[in-house]
């Protein structure tokens, strides 16, 4: 392996039950990179008309999470009020906060058509300063992110700065999240970055000799690298950023920066779901009624006023 590489990790499938995932962070091997704590490859899948994605209602705590998609499409919930379809090229941005809940499912025009479902959702932790800010959700069109051609490959900054553009995306942390999408058989210089990895999410990538493919992340040292080559139609995903602020734990959907806050988020769960969702920690999205208990735990119906 190149001296360049510090570790090639293979991503793993996971079930989601209507369609499978490839996860690469965390792993044992490396639990973040920069800020990034999670990483899922989805699909592609295909959904034959009149069958869906139903991902119910489900929280999160001092993370926000990034949904980049290639092709298909999600109607996203939220407890905000967010009510928003998901499509290719944008950047959709929850930061969890202090707390919030949200569901994915399919739209109702790709549950009649059919679609197929190709994306990456991602997971960055938020800094200490940070963890507890309120809920939001940033929807960013494809058509707002910045990008360029360099050399064939159509390359679309979705959070950060580099190559002289700068994404509209607002995070409080040095961060770098690019795609790279060869349009034909090009080469791109790589930004430089303390932490960086790169994802092959289709086709073939060239890195300091080494040939790359689908579902291989490498994660690289420090300092200037060579660029990396890319045969026509070849996707990749750009991911780092600076160090985060000490380490942090996760448990199921929720990150945090102390052990105590998970314990904390697990029972403010439960709660809601015995409360009803009325004057509790999490309530339901909007046209939502369903939900995802913890993991282990029944799945009682919710008992209002209790």
């Amino acid at each position: 392996m190149s001296s360049n590489v510090k570790l090639l990790l293979e991503s793993k499938q996971r079930s989601l039950g209507a369609f499978s995932v490839r996860r690469v962070l965390p792993s044992h091997k490396q639990r973040m990179v920069g800020p990034f704590i999670f990483f899922d490859h989805m699909g592609p899948a295909d959904f034959a008309p009149g069958t869906s994605v139903d991902v119910r209602p489900h929280p999160h705590v001092c993370l926000a999470t990034i949904t980049y998609l290639f092709e298909g499409g999600l109607l996203h919930r939220d407890t905000v009020g967010t009510e928003i379809e998901i499509r290719p090229g944008a950047a959709n941005w929850m930061t969890a906060g202090k707390g919030i809940s949200h569901s994915e499912r399919s739209p109702d025009d790709l549950i009649k058509s059919g679609q197929t479902l190709h994306g990456i959702q991602t997971w960055v932790a938020l800094p200490k300063s940070h963890e507890e800010v309120d809920p939001r959700f940033d929807h960013h069109p494809a058509d707002t992110l910045p990008e360029k051609l360099i050399n064939g490959i159509n390359t679309r900054v979705i959070a950060g700065s580099a190559y002289d553009m700068t994404s509209p995306v607002d995070y409080p942390h040095p961060i770098i999240y690019v795609a790279y999408d060869a349009i034909s058989e090009g080469r791109v210089d790589l930004p430089d970055f303390e932490e960086r990895c790169l994802y092959v999410v289709t086709g073939e990538m060239t890195f300091d000799g080494q040939i790359y493919t689908e579902g291989q992340m490498i994660i690289l040292e420090a300092g200037p690298m060579p660029a990396i080559s890319l045969t026509a139609d070849t996707k990749v995903m750009l991911a780092g950023g600076a160090p985060m602020d000490g380490p942090r734990y996760i448990e199921w959907n929720f990150v945090a920066s102390d052990k105590d806050r998970i314990e904390q988020a697990k029972a403010d769960w439960r709660a809601s779901i015995a409360g009803g969702w009325v004057d509790t920690p999490f309530t339901m999205p909007p046209n939502e009624h369903e939900y995802i208990p913890l993991p282990g735990d029944p799945e009682a119906e919710p008992q209002p006023g209790s």
